[in-house]
């Protein structure tokens, strides 16, 4: 029975091929491992700004089917801003934007900030682990003017926790990357009252 022998010079250049991959793997996993995490986190980004837009068109939907008649007399907190309220609050809930929601850290205020000449009331809810700021405005009017076109805008301000950031550490100590971007998106309905 004969054996198959390697060549002495052959398995030096093999134990070469095999070193220089070691440390070719060594160097792009680190890479590898940033893009994994930044991929990951954008979607992350973007499905919550989606999430945080559907809250927002959800509550403006709400805002323009409500009476005009109590926010006349310059109630500083309306009946009919709460639906409004509620329904941004349980769809950000529902969608786990809002993960202390279920905890009763994070719950909507009782008393708003109420800007009377332009009927706008702006909510901030903290504790959820971050502030929520929903602003309600009653009293938008179309860019054009006319008078068909008043109705209600909504507003909803949320932070987003990137995770990016310790990754990039990885690769490179010390460099910074934004942390936490505010991710704010707005809906607007004519009023059908």
């Amino acid at each position: 029975m004969s054996r198959y022998r390697i060549p002495h010079r052959r398995a030096s250049v093999l134990r070469q091929v095999q070193g220089s991959a070691l440390v070719e793997f060594a160097i792009t996993l680190p890479l590898l491992v940033v893009f994994i995490v930044g991929i990951f986190d954008f979607s992350g980004a973007f499905n919550q700004k989606q999430k945080i837009e559907q809250a927002a068109q959800e509550g403006a939907i709400i805002a323009g089917a409500q009476p005009l008649s109590d926010i006349q007399s310059g109630n500083v907190n309306p009946d009919s801003v709460q639906p409004v309220v509620t329904a941004i609050f349980n769809s950000l809930a529902g969608s786990k934007v809002l993960p202390n929601a279920n905890l009763g850290t994070c719950q909507p205020p009782v008393i708003p900030v109420y800007t009377p000449s332009t009927l706008k009331w702006t909510y901030t809810i903290s504790g959820c682990p971050d502030d929520l700021t929903i602003t309600i405005d009653r009293g938008w009017v179309s860019p054009s003017g006319s008078p068909l076109s008043v109705g209600a805008s909504v507003q909803v301000s949320y932070p987003y926790r990137w995770r990016f950031n310790s990754a990039i550490q990885l690769l490179f100590p010390g460099a910074g990357f934004a942390a936490i971007t505010n991710l704010v998106e707005s809906a607007t309905v004519h009023s059908q009252m």
